[in-house]
């Protein structure tokens, strides 16, 4: 009886997980969009180029740091965007925030303000 009872509560945890996840490459794949057109804005302003173009390279469903009952963190989408164009690419790191509809894209080398 503890074996059945043990294995039904395991297969309840994984299903959780599994919709969980699932839901969270949904929302990735719903703002991907939006990150690009922040990179793509940010990108082209640095290389002065109108014409250049974006790609994701990678993108990753960043949990709160801080968790619990009385604690609810911030939940953020960040994004890899590669941005080419007039013999000129670069990456940036792209955060959105779940629950909003703005993105924000910086220049992973862009160290203090000293930028490249």
């Amino acid at each position: 009886m503890k074996q059945a009872w043990t294995t039904a509560v395991l297969c309840i945890l994984s299903a959780m997980v599994i919709v969980a996840c699932a839901t969270q490459q949904q929302t990735l794949l719903q703002r991907q969009d939006e990150a690009i057109q922040a990179a793509l804005q940010r990108g082209r302003f640095d290389m002065n180029c109108p014409s250049a173009t974006g790609t994701v390279l990678s993108s990753d469903f960043i949990q709160p740091a801080v968790q619990g009952p009385w604690v609810g963190g911030l939940q953020r989408l960040e994004y890899t965007v590669g941005v080419a164009g007039c013999d000129k690419r670069g990456t940036y790191v792209v955060l959105c925030q779940v629950g909003t509809e703005t993105c924000f894209a910086a220049d992973p080398r862009d160290r203090f303000g000293q930028g490249r």
